[in-house]
């Protein structure tokens, strides 16, 4: 895994639009009001939905910041004052907000301050107009909108007011404070309907109402106006089994089922499976989800925030203002809940955390399956509607096992595949062209949701969430249906090793370390600055184990590539000494990821059949693609993947391609040192983009020599790696042979197949072989039926180093042989005498990468070879042919 950037979000260019100047009508007083109410929120006309800005909403006339709070007092004192009461102008200012005003640019850290909210902004099933009772000109209140004068009749009622005893059906002052600071735990236990003495209290919390009705068994109920947003009232006889409120805002009405009044939403044995650490559909549980819950339509809110003093939904739908929408700690389980009627599909959301120290953060859901477009950052309600079509593929995945099938993998940056296209768009190009180029499979680089589009998607904030940037998780979805379709497998890379430190985000998600490593020392990556998870915590290991098959059962992915696997499997990974502190054993292997990774697999393995994991993994650990229930040499099981990248191969193999022929001879056993570990686990050769970025250049332009001998030696390569031992994977680009290195801002240069372009035919050329390979691979079962079986491998001549050459025999599962010979020197060799099996009497080329159509020199054998009775190479019999120059040539039996 190539070092990327440490910093995973650039500066966020969100922008919140301003109010134009006021009008002589926006600077007048205020409408008075009566003592203890909130100032009413804006007319219908006033500023419009926040939209496109995740968390973002109309700046009005107050200030950018939450008003100060006052702490250390008791709720109903005179100097506490709630973060939504609104400032004098603030209605007035509000409404004078206009679409279109001109975008003031903040940080994506910046949470604006809570605005007032238009009737649309608000929990709502329907709109109604208000009732006879409920109907008051506000306009004409003479109420005082001022402090009394000490010593006036109003200071005389007012202190007469304080003086009386509370009614029963109000909040307690404790709780008040508790709730209006964000830091009450049960808030249903307060809020909703309970029994008191003399009937059933209905007690609600909407700032900005300017009343509440309880409509219960046909009987409205107009409550009090306690103050902060508070109201409550005293229902005679025993709580009703449903009721709706009326909540009276500026000019309209909203019915609502109230959220206080229901059951949890996640059930018990949902609870029970998350202590344990063994939800494996941890996605049905946490997140947002769209119900319908004790006959209410809704969307069921739920958070892992165990650290958290409380926790409160906010979002579009009550204009970023969580006061009146708390969460419940649901036991000991760490999980916050609360289920909201009204709230669909689409809409904007986060977590407002109150942290153990008192401070407060809003965080995008770790579970969130849809997200804002980067860089904004909010969640999205979402729910699918996609309907498969893949049924036929999905029957016949993993028959016959991907050891013993071809599996040949097309390496996909989407976001660059093909620059501007979306999901959908993409599913209309790329399975038509994979599928003519012949590959099996292709490899997404990650699509989860990443704020830093130049980290390629392996600094993950979304791990459930597709990223935003193409589309729709429904519109991946379509693309995985047409891929699987064209009968094109979809592999994705997966990133368990860890996480930006983004605020918003995983990074001290609840004001301490969760998801990261409590000990600073292991929860910092030294390569990527980012934060490594901590995978001896249950809850955390159920977050990753549920995240793989997530991908593999909701989008129907083939296989997941884990990135990085070296960097969890070592407690000293670019660490030095002193810098790390070994394991219970003693030893520098984190035996907690790797506890995580046999869990991961056996879980995938076992739910979803047919998929494949394979492990990016660049050390010699044993036993990487071995069982989980087999031990091996060092004391531990397998960790169960079903294949491993060759860094070695990939290393090496590069490094000897890198000379110039005269010098290759001094480094032959880079090529055929492969061979003594070919069998150890089961491998891919991978060029992938870590190959071709940051330096390292492409493939073609690592060969030396002019334009016709690297193209011919990147031929021969390929043809080469396509013969030995081991699944193939290319990136993208690499297939016409571009000469630059890929950049995510443009992807592959395409304007090399350009005919009009005069050495398109070079490039087109190797295109045309990469087609071919891919077809005489599938076709050839010597080249893929026996991968894993040292049997099906013998060397024919591996030590002419003075020739560069190199010569090998692979046999499919029936015997049938294939003769593979490279040439990796400029000069044409004749008669070339190698020995091969005596009881095959005739072979012909079946692949030659000097081809005139690959854009070779022609060199090669026409004519079927007859084996002649001459030993060579320890055989009886051997055969004479052409070997072209920096070539290689495939022969089979006639």
């Amino acid at each position: 895994m190539t070092r990327r950037p440490a910093t995973s979000e650039p500066p966020d260019p969100e922008a919140v639009p301003t109010a134009p100047a006021p009008t002589a009508a926006d600077q007048a007083p205020p409408a008075p009001r009566a003592p203890g109410r909130k100032a009413a929120p804006v007319a219908p006309d006033g500023p419009p939905p926040a939209k496109a800005g995740a968390d973002t909403a109309p700046r009005t006339g107050r200030t950018a910041g939450r008003a100060p709070r006052i702490t250390g007092k008791a709720a109903g004192d005179k100097d506490r004052r709630s973060p939504r009461t609104a400032r004098p102008a603030a209605a007035a200012a509000a409404a004078a907000a206009a679409p279109g005003s001109e975008p003031v640019a903040r940080p994506a850290s910046v949470d604006p301050a809570p605005a007032h909210p238009t009737v649309t902004h608000l929990v709502a099933a329907r709109q109604v107009t208000a009732p006879p009772d409920l109907t008051r000109d506000l306009t004409h209140d003479t109420t005082p909108a001022h402090d009394p004068v000490p010593g006036s009749p109003d200071d005389t009622a007012t202190a007469t007011a304080r003086q009386a005893p509370p009614s029963p059906a109000s909040v307690p002052d404790g709780d008040r404070g508790r709730l209006l600071d964000g830091t009450h735990h049960d808030p249903h236990a307060v809020l909703g309907a309970h029994p008191v003495p003399g009937g059933t209290a209905v007690r609600v919390l909407r700032p900005y109402a300017l009343g509440v009705t309880v409509v219960a068994d046909g009987v409205r109920t107009a409550l009090a106006d306690d103050g902060d947003g508070f109201f409550s009232g005293l229902l005679t006889g025993a709580r009703p089994a449903a009721y709706r409120l009326l909540i009276a805002y500026q000019g309209a009405e909203v019915d609502t089922a109230d959220p206080y009044g229901l059951l949890p939403s996640l059930g018990a044995f949902d609870l029970h499976l998350i202590g344990e650490g063994r939800h494996e559909e941890l996605w049905t549980a946490l997140g947002a989800r769209p119900l319908t819950h004790q006959g209410v339509a809704g969307t069921r809110f739920t958070v892992w925030a165990p650290n958290a003093r409380g926790v409160r939904v906010i979002g579009a739908f009550n204009h970023w203002d969580g006061t009146g929408f708390p969460m419940r700690s649901l036991g000991s389980s760490g999980v916050w809940e609360l289920f909201l009627p009204g709230v669909g599909e689409g809409e904007l959301y986060k977590f407002e955390i109150t942290r153990p120290d008192g401070s407060l953060t809003r965080r995008a859901d770790p579970m969130a399956r849809h997200t804002e477009v980067p860089p904004a950052t909010a969640s999205v309600v979402h729910a699918s509607h996609h309907e498969w079509g893949d049924d036929e593929w999905l029957a016949r995945r993993g028959t016959p096992v991907v050891h013993e099938a071809p599996f040949s993998v097309y390496e996909v940056h989407l976001a660059s595949w093909r620059p501007g296209l979306t999901y959908r768009q993409l599913a209309e190009q790329l399975p038509g062209y994979v599928k003519d180029l012949g590959f099996t499979h292709v490899e997404l680089m990650p699509v989860a949701e990443h704020p830093f589009g130049g980290s390629w998607g392996y600094q993950i904030t979304g791990f459930y969430a597709p990223t935003s940037r193409l589309g729709s998780p429904d519109d991946f979805k379509y693309l995985v249906d047409a891929l699987h379709r064209a009968g094109i497998g979809v592999l994705v890379d997966w990133v368990p090793a860890h996480f930006p430190r983004d605020e918003w985000a995983l990074a001290e998600f609840d004001g301490r370390p969760l998801y990261e490593h409590g000990d600073p020392g292991r929860a910092a990556h030294p390569d990527w600055g980012t934060l490594e998870f901590d995978y001896g915590r249950k809850e955390v290991r159920n977050f990753l184990v549920a995240n793989a098959v997530y991908w593999c059962e909701e989008f129907h992915v083939d296989g997941l590539r884990v990135d990085a696997v070296a960097s969890m499997l070592y407690l000293d990974y670019s660490r030095e000494s002193g810098e790390w502190s070994p394991n219970e054993r003693g030893g520098r292997e984190n035996l907690d990821a790797v506890a995580f990774l046999q869990e991961m697999n056996a879980t995938v393995y076992r739910r979803v059949p047919g998929v494949i994991t394979v492990a990016e993994e660049s050390t010699a650990w044993n036993g990487v693609t071995r069982p989980t229930h087999e031990v091996g040499p060092d004391g531990f099981g397998g960790l169960g993947f079903g294949l491993k990248w060759n860094m070695g191969w990939m290393h090496d193999s590069l490094q000897y391609i890198a000379h110039e022929p005269v010098h290759r001879k001094y480094h032959h056993h880079e090529m055929t040192f492969s061979m003594v570990y070919a069998y150890s686990e089961n491998y891919v050769l991978p060029i992938s983009h870590d190959e071709v970025v940051h330096g390292k250049r492409a493939l073609v332009s690592k060969m030396p020599g002019d334009w016709w001998q690297q193209r011919a030696d990147h031929r021969a390569y390929l043809g080469f790696m396509w013969a030995h031992p081991g699944k193939q994977l290319l990136f993208m680009g690499q297939e016409f042979a571009q000469g630059a290195e890929w950049s995510e801002a443009h992807g592959p240069d395409w304007w090399l197949l350009d005919p009009s372009y005069a050495a398109e035919p070079d490039h087109r050329g190797v295109r045309d072989l990469v087609r071919d390979l891919n077809t005489v691979y599938r076709r050839e079962g010597a080249l893929w039926q026996r991968d894993t079986d040292p049997g099906g491998f013998s060397w024919v001549v591996g030590d002419a180093a003075e020739d560069n050459v190199f010569a090998f025999l692979r046999f499919a599962a029936d015997g049938t042989p294939l003769l593979s010979v490279s040439n990796f020197s400029p000069v044409v060799r004749h008669d070339y005498r190698l020995g091969v099996p005596e009881d095959v009497p005739l072979w012909h080329e079946v692949l030659n990468t000097d081809a005139v159509r690959y854009g070779g020199g022609g060199v090669g054998n026409p004519d079927p070879l007859k084996a002649e009775p001459w030993g060579a190479h320890g055989r009886a019999t051997s055969v004479g042919l052409t070997l072209p120059p920096l070539a290689t040539v495939w022969l089979r039996p006639v």
